[in-house]
């Protein structure tokens, strides 16, 4: 009975602290090695990805900062009905990827990864690197070219291609975080231990 509860306690713990996001969210480094221990390995997921999709780290990280600042469970805020009752959020955006469920669906379906899961770190930098790599096919946009991937992140393909970004001071203004944390991180992982 008491070994069922300390094993109880114990898994608790450990994935209530892999749900909060890490402490210092603008140092590459000190993320990995928040979250790099024995059931969860970041460093591992964002390398995998990078090997499989060609898209760098940094820029995997810099897609999660930007879309959800490392939140598993992020969504969009809700709007408010009458200026004061919380209603309807404005997407379906949802996890570290912030992806949309008909996008999640279709990754799931080209990639086979059906058990794949937005909450899920390795699940959403996989995803990540998908939708770059798409970004890349779809639209000509270099792997390591981050200004330009964010706007396809954020835009859509379609959206991206028609440039419907242009106009969208929230897109230019992300896609300039997203580019100054891309170059951050990857100053950072190149003098990080490991």
């Amino acid at each position: 009975m008491r070994t069922a509860l300390v094993s109880t306690l114990s898994v608790m713990l450990i994935l209530s602290a892999c749900a909060k996001p890490p402490n210092q969210t603008r140092n590459a480094c000190a993320i990995f090695e928040q979250r790099d221990g024995l059931f969860n390995n970041w460093r591992r997921a964002a390398r995998n990805t990078e090997r499989e999709y060609g898209v760098p780290v940094p820029i995997l990280m810099a897609t999660i900062y930007t879309e959800s600042g490392f939140r598993s469970n992020a969504k969009p805020p809700r709007t408010k009905l009458f200026g004061f009752i919380p209603w309807k959020r404005k997407s379906t955006a949802y996890g570290y990827s912030q992806a949309l469920d008909g996008t999640w669906d279709r990754y799931q379906r080209e990639t086979g990864r059906y058990s794949a899961r937005r909450t899920d770190f390795a699940d959403a930098i996989q995803f990540i690197g998908w939708y770059h790599r798409q970004s890349n096919i779809k639209n000509g946009i270099p792997l390591n070219e981050p200004y330009q991937l964010y706007l396809a992140y954020h835009s859509g393909h379609v959206g991206y291609s028609r440039g419907s970004y242009r106009s969208n001071s929230e897109a230019l203004q992300g896609a300039k975080r997203f580019t100054n944390i891309a170059y951050t991180y990857s100053r950072q992982l190149q003098s990080c231990p490991n």
